[in-house]
């Protein structure tokens, strides 16, 4: 086994990072070459803290290279420890506590109109992600990592699910394909993940197999609460099993369909107005719906294209979606807005509901509206209507008791 070992990004417009090069050697102590753009104000506790991570993998002699562009702690501990275990076998991992503010969960059911995408091995797109305000964030250890990099991501998702500030929004890692992705999680279900991301989910097994990994290390972990699946399908034969994978577990209470991948598979090109992968979206929304989960729509990949990105939410909560994934902060706003209850679209809801408040008070069976009858799956939806537009503040949440006071009036 080579005894130099290197982790980390380097180079132009690399931020926020480390380059580590380490080198074991037979005597001579720990010689630490740091060169920083912070190195006035810090480079004496980076110096420490390398020094204190080699000593605590039971490292005495070693030559350590560091090349940083402002790198958090966090990072500095991520490149390190992926260093370190390319050249020595431990079961040890240099662990931070959670922060308080990220030790949340989150409700099954809970809004997912927005989640953003970022490549698990790039931590200056991580460390403000919160302040964007997406409903959930993906640490993404699948395609947006080289595979040369892909072990050593795994250290920095790690880490950055236990120190980065989420602000709220639901922590989301996308793990890999196959025995991969299964290892993935252990460096992600112990730190408080709230959702796991499964790729090009083609049955229910795949399911299975991530879900008893996932109880395995609950159970060694002593770890009790739920975390959430949402396989993506992104193939022919995934399409076709779609009810199947939705119903492989309770757990599972979202589904994405990944359109890039999809339509290479079908081998056509990929629209803006989505005509070739209608039958597949369709397929999968009647399906999330049957099994009662949410659909989420795939990326839109013009990030500069807002007009564009807008048109193509509308589609998407016209065919039943309920979210769509961002590839840029900027999409965020765009897709809530897309996603926003038109006005008569609200109005109508709540003629709904204060009609259907109305009658049980009454105590009627039959609930109308003018000259209409208004079912129970009518009423469903208004309640989802009225609930998104407290969500958006179009509306107060006491909104129907004012209502009804003002209609008593």
């Amino acid at each position: 086994m080579s005894k130099i070992a290197t982790a980390g990004n380097k180079g132009g417009g690399i931020r926020s990072d480390c380059f580590v090069t380490l080198e074991l050697k037979n005597g001579d102590g720990i010689i630490v070459n740091l060169k920083s753009k912070v190195e006035a104000l810090f480079g004496d506790e980076i110096r420490d803290q390398a020094i204190k991570i080699l000593k605590f993998f039971g490292i005495s002699d070693a030559e350590i290279t560091m090349e940083d562009t402002g790198a958090l702690p966090f990072v500095i501990a991520a490149r390190i420890e992926a260093a370190v275990k390319q050249l020595i076998d431990t079961e040890k991992n240099y662990l931070f506590e959670i922060l308080p503010e990220n030790k949340y969960q989150t409700e099954k059911d809970r809004f997912r109109f927005t989640r953003l995408y970022l490549p698990g091995n790039t931590p200056k797109l991580m460390i403000n992600a919160g302040i964007h305000k997406p409903d959930g964030i993906i640490l993404d250890l699948e395609d947006a990592v080289a595979p040369d990099k892909k072990d050593e991501a795994r250290f920095l998702v790690r880490n950055a699910l236990s120190l980065i500030n989420f602000y709220g929004a639901e922590r989301m890692v996308r793990i890999n394909q196959g025995e991969r992705g299964l290892e993935d999680l252990e460096y992600v279900v112990p730190y408080n993940v709230n959702m796991i991301l499964i790729p090009k989910v083609e049955s229910a097994e795949r399911i299975l197999e991530v879900e008893n990994k996932i109880n395995e290390i609950k159970a060694k972990h002593g770890i009790d609460y739920n975390i959430w699946y949402m396989p993506i399908l992104e193939s022919a034969l995934g399409v076709e099993n779609a009810f199947e994978i939705a119903t492989a577990s309770p757990n599972v209470v979202a589904m994405a369909i990944g359109l890039e991948d999809y339509t290479a598979d079908i081998g056509v090109q990929r629209t803006n107005e989505g005509t070739e992968s209608l039958y597949a979206r369709m397929r999968m929304v009647n399906a999330c719906k049957a099994a009662g989960i949410q659909p989420i729509d795939s990326v839109f990949s013009d990030v500069a294209d807002m007009e564009g990105l807008l048109e193509n939410v509308k589609r998407s909560k016209a065919l039943g979606f309920e979210g769509m994934g961002c590839i840029h902060p900027r999409q965020i706003a765009v897709i809530k807005e897309g996603f926003k209850p038109a006005e008569t679209e609200l109005e109508k809801a709540k003629k709904i509901m204060v009609a259907f408040e109305k009658a049980k008070k009454e105590g009627k069976g039959v609930i109308s509206l003018g000259t209409k009858m208004i079912d129970p799956p009518v009423v469903k939806r208004a309640e989802k209507t009225i609930k998104l537009a407290v969500q958006f503040a179009m509306l107060p949440e006491n909104w129907l008791e004012e209502e009804l006071n003002n209609n008593d009036k």
